[in-house]
């Protein structure tokens, strides 16, 4: 199965350091466990938060990433709506600073990903640092 994975950046080149939901912009790539396909890019629509883990916020980047047929999210840090994103999406924390790692450790574990996906709601989060 082919993924695609939205991926949180500013700039194309690096992973933000602030909450998936604060990116720009986020990257889409499709993924097949071959080498990593850049799709588009596009902006961050969604609502800014009223407060804390708005939940509107969570709903509008739900709604922005699955009209692009997203089922991977990847950055270095999530808030606390990754509890609500996370029923629709396979979540991925990485510890590499550049996209360009950041696809190769997802490429690389495309298995996990797929197990992932395939426990629907009821799915956790994947985390680089404790799948070494």
């Amino acid at each position: 199965m082919e993924f695609i994975a939205a991926l949180a950046t500013d700039d194309g080149d690096t992973f933000i350091d602030r909450h998936f939901g604060d990116a720009r912009s986020y990257h889409l790539y499709a993924l097949d466990g071959q080498r990593p396909r850049f799709l588009k890019a596009i902006p961050n629509t969604a609502p800014e938060e009223s407060g804390h883990a708005d939940p509107r916020k969570a709903g509008g980047i739900a709604k922005l990433l699955r009209a692009e047929n997203v089922h991977v999210l990847a950055t270095r840090i999530f808030g606390p709506n990754l509890k609500r994103i996370r029923k629709k999406f396979v979540c991925v924390i990485l510890e590499s600073h550049e996209i360009s790692e950041g696809l190769d450790f997802l490429s690389a574990n495309i298995g996990l990903i797929a197990e992932a996906w395939d426990q629907g709601e009821e799915r956790t989060y994947l985390n680089q640092k404790t799948m070494k």
